[in-house]
C-alpha cells in the first residue's frame, strides 16, 4: 500500500485527529501533524479477555515501576506472581502482550524507559475529561469498557463520545508533546462506579530515566 493510502486508511472510522491503525506500524500515524491519537484496531485474544473477565478482582496484576523497556516481560511476570493472578496459557499470552506494547510505544517515543502501570479500577477514576500531562501515553484495557475521547475546542465535556474497544491500544498525545495549536482531544475512563464493573487497564508514559518518576 502506498503512504498515501496508508494514511487515508489509517484515519477512518474515529473522531477527527485521531489515526486508526490496522498494524502495528500505523501508529507511527501519531507524529503526523494535526494527529492528536492513534488507535490500533485490533481483535486481540478473546480468550483471554475471557479468562480475565473470569478472575476476581484481587487476583488482577496492579503495580507502578519504571524500568527499561528490554526488562518489562520478567517485571510483568513477577507482578503477576506476586499479585496472585494464575500462572497459566493465558497469563503468559498477557505478559507478551504487555511486552510487545511495551516495546512498540518506547521504539516510537524513542523513550529509554518507560513508565508502566497496571490499574485495577473499580471506581469512577478519572472520569472527567481531560488531556495528560505528559509528551504522549499508551493505555490499553484488558478488562472492562475501554477509554472514552472525543474532540472539545473549548474545553467543555465533548458533545460525541467515542469509546476504544477492549483490548485495542491507545495512543494520546498530552500537554507537552509540542505541537501547536492544540488539537482538543479530551479523554476519560468510563464512569462505572456502582456498576459492579472491574477494568483492568495497562499504561504507558515514556521517561528519560528512572529519576523522573515523580
Amino acid at each position: 500500500m502506498s503512504g498515501r493510502a496508508s494514511a487515508r486508511a489509517a484515519l477512518r472510522d474515529a473522531a477527527v485527529g485521531v489515526g486508526v491503525a490496522d498494524t502495528p506500524e500505523g501508529l507511527s500515524v501519531l507524529h503526523r501533524p494535526g494527529c492528536a491519537a492513534a488507535i490500533w484496531r485490533r481483535q486481540w485474544e478473546p480468550g483471554v479477555q475471557s479468562w480475565l473477565g473470569g478472575l476476581a478482582p484481587d487476583l488482577l496484576p496492579q503495580a507502578r515501576v519504571v524500568l527499561r523497556p528490554d526488562a518489562v516481560r520478567d517485571a510483568v511476570a513477577q507482578i503477576c506472581t506476586e499479585s496472585g493472578t494464575p500462572d497459566c496459557a493465558e497469563r503468559a499470552r498477557l505478559i507478551d502482550d504487555v511486552a510487545l506494547l511495551a516495546g512498540l510505544f518506547a521504539a516510537l517515543m524513542e523513550a529509554p524507559y518507560l513508565r508502566l502501570r497496571l490499574d485495577v479500577v473499580t471506581t469512577n477514576a478519572c472520569r472527567k475529561f481531560h488531556i495528560d500531562a505528559v509528551t504522549a501515553r499508551l493505555v490499553c484495557t484488558y478488562r472492562g469498557t475501554g477509554t472514552q475521547y472525543g474532540i472539545s475546542p473549548d474545553g467543555a465535556p465533548p458533545r460525541r463520545v467515542f469509546t476504544v474497544p477492549t483490548g485495542a491500544p491507545i495512543l494520546l498525545r498530552g500537554t507537552l508533546w509540542p505541537e501547536q495549536p492544540k488539537s482538543g482531544l479530551l479523554h476519560r475512563s468510563p464512569p462505572i462506579e456502582g456498576s459492579g464493573e472491574t477494568r483492568l487497564l495497562l499504561v504507558l508514559d515514556p521517561m528519560d530515566g528512572p529519576e523522573d518518576d515523580i
